[in-house]
């Protein structure tokens, strides 16, 4: 049996690049507005207009980095490319981030609700979700790009709203303390606006290529580049521009780090609520602001819920890559019948709902927030600046060492004035590693058991036509297409195909013989010694149905054979169908025979 590699689908243009950035990067100002406020009232404008011009300059080295991993530039990836401890160190800080964006994310959803006790519903709804994930549905981790558009409409009609009131606001705002040490610590503390800028750099490998660039040797900076820039010219602009109307509210109080306001206790966590209540009600009447702050919330709760959801995702993947790289410990590399890592699964939802057990104030869950992906980020451009083999411009290379310097600082800041964040990240870091010391003790090599003195007709190279069925395990379908092939004379190509989540560059190489129902699969064959020439193709993928069609032109199949199972059932409707899919792939020249 053959082991054979697809490429991964190249499906990501600008727009949903910048859409799964959005859905990530994007939710930040429905936190971040009110904190900044908690932490310096009416001169916090200037605090968000020195973060908005530090995200603006992250933007610009995230386009380098895009350029420079075309096949992913997450900061697991390229530190690995100077040191496989800095990957780990940068991939833990990732794991710290995202345990606390899933945490953060859904308490402030909940928020926006106005429910009462949000952190009990966090926990749920982050359950939830957790075990949604567990059966792996496919199109779940692109819901934030759906749900980018109707967050941006509302954004930018809450910003024409907020620009009558700006003369006020204006009026309002009062200079920082002068104070440098304290004016810094607030500057790091509303930090968190810039969470969410990895994710750009982890998919570049999912993005359409650039004209006359190949897989082989992929640019993707045609893609990537617009989508960073329209992403952050929005976050950058309305958070300023928010930051900014938000002094017009009037009676806005702080007491004991929450910020009330007339009949309105703790407008801190849902800021964005409340302005839209206000400024729509001076202009069109309370009802209609009564109306849209309800929209408001509705849109940002989802869009937030969306964040829980991606969080959970990028974590699961982190924990399978660094199983798979030898880095953790094997358990997370077991799959369930869905192709999904059943451990890292429960570990991605665990820990966040840990969390929240713990804590469940946004003021104190953001400082936990912070030194994951400030520390995550660090590591990203220190490891790319100083990557000799990179072919960065000179100025690209200094300006990007010089913005690793400021997150450096920021994160050393965070390490010494914010003790629950560092036992946090030190904690996450201590187990890591410890996990990553027990895989290395217990490191041994498995000897491939290979069928010894096993023959049968093979295809000749030049073969025109042929017959392909493409199975995930024993069915009755083996049966038909042998039965098919003797009857039309046509030799068999019999693919199978490892479902899985998330694919590394080990398990494209993987042999079948580390597959037991493969080798299942092979033995019931050669079993039956049929008289007709056979090859047997071996294929792990995320995207089933792809893989089958472009192993199909490539083997010259003019017909492709699938087993359905009758059993309907809600998770493989959750799940889609492998047949709608292929439906939908299927050039013209390439039949499509299903078996029940």
């Amino acid at each position: 049996m053959i082991t054979i590699q697809t490429e991964r689908p190249r499906e990501v243009n600008s727009w949903r690049a910048a859409g799964i950035l959005y859905g990530d990067l994007g939710t930040s100002k429905a936190y971040v507005l009110g904190l900044a406020f908690a932490l310096a009232a009416y001169s916090s404008f200037w605090f968000i207009l020195s973060v908005s011009v530090l995200i603006f300059l992250i933007g610009l080295n995230y386009i380098e980095i895009c350029k420079l991993y075309p096949n992913g530039g997450g900061v697991y990836t390229s530190a690995r490319n100077r040191s496989k401890v800095l990957a780990l160190i940068g991939g833990f800080f990732l794991i710290s981030d995202y345990i606390v964006t899933a945490a953060l994310s859904a308490v402030s959803a909940f928020h926006y609700l106005g429910v009462s006790h949000p952190e009990i519903w966090a926990i749920l709804c982050i359950g939830l979700i957790g075990l949604f994930n567990l059966v792996g549905p496919k199109y779940t981790g692109n819901l934030a790009i759906g749900l980018a558009i109707p967050t941006v409409i509302c954004v930018i009609f809450l910003g024409a709203l907020s620009l009558p009131f700006l003369p006020k606001a204006i009026h309002n705002l009062t200079a920082v303390s002068g104070n440098l040490k304290m004016d810094w610590n607030i500057f790091v503390g509303i930090i968190l606006a810039l969470s969410g800028i990895e994710t750009i750099a982890n998919i570049t490998g999912s993005m359409k290529l650039d004209p006359g660039s190949t897989n082989a040797n992929p640019s993707v900076g045609k893609t990537s580049t617009p989508a960073i820039l329209i992403v952050i010219a929005e976050v950058c602009i309305f958070t300023t521009l928010f930051g900014l109307a938000m002094n017009a509210l009037p009676g806005l109080e702080i007491n004991n780090g929450d910020v009330n306001a007339p009949n309105y206790p703790n407008v801190r966590d849902a800021m964005l609520r409340y302005m839209a209540e206000i400024f729509a009600g001076n202009i069109f009447g309370t009802a209609l602001g009564h109306f849209f702050s309800l929209i408001i919330s509705v849109v940002i709760t989802l869009l937030l819920l969306s964040a829980v959801n991606t969080a959970l995702i990028a974590l699961i993947s982190l924990l399978f890559i660094m199983s798979r790289d030898g880095e953790m410990p094997d358990i997370f590399q077991k799959l369930n019948r869905f192709g999904v890592p059943t451990y890292p699964t429960l570990v991605s939802f665990l820990l966040p709902i840990l969390i929240l057990l713990f804590v469940s104030d946004i003021l104190e869950l953001a400082s936990l927030y912070a030194i994951g992906f400030v520390g995550a980020i660090a590591v990203n451009l220190g490891a790319t600046s100083t990557n000799p083999a990179l072919s960065l411009k000179i100025w690209n290379r200094v300006f990007m060492f010089g913005t690793f310097i400021v997150m450096f600082l920021i994160e050393a800041t965070l390490f010494v004035d914010k003790p629950h964040a560092r036992t946090f990240v030190l904690s996450v870091l201590g187990v890591g590693f410890l996990l990553r010391a027990l895989v290395a003790e217990r490191k041994q090599i498995a000897e491939v058991q290979v069928p010894q003195k096993i023959s049968w007709t093979k295809i000749p190279e030049n073969t025109k036509e042929s017959l392909l069925i493409a199975i995930t395990g024993m069915n009755k379908s083996i049966d038909f297409a042998l039965e098919e092939a003797k009857k039309t004379n046509l030799p068999l190509y019999i693919l199978f195909i490892r479902e899985q989540r998330f694919v590394t560059t080990a398990d494209q190489n993987r042999l079948w013989t580390e597959d037991k129902d493969a080798s299942e699969v092979f033995n019931h064959v050669l079993a039956l010694a049929p008289k007709i020439p056979l090859e047997f193709l071996y294929n792990v993928t995320s995207q089933t149905a792809y893989s089958i069609v472009e192993i199909a032109k490539l083997k010259k199949a003019n017909k492709i054979i699938i087993g359905r199972k009758r059993r309907f059932s809600l998770l493989h409707f959750l799940r889609g169908t492998t047949i709608s899919e292929l439906a939908h792939l299927m050039p013209k020249n390439i039949d499509l025979l299903v078996v029940y």
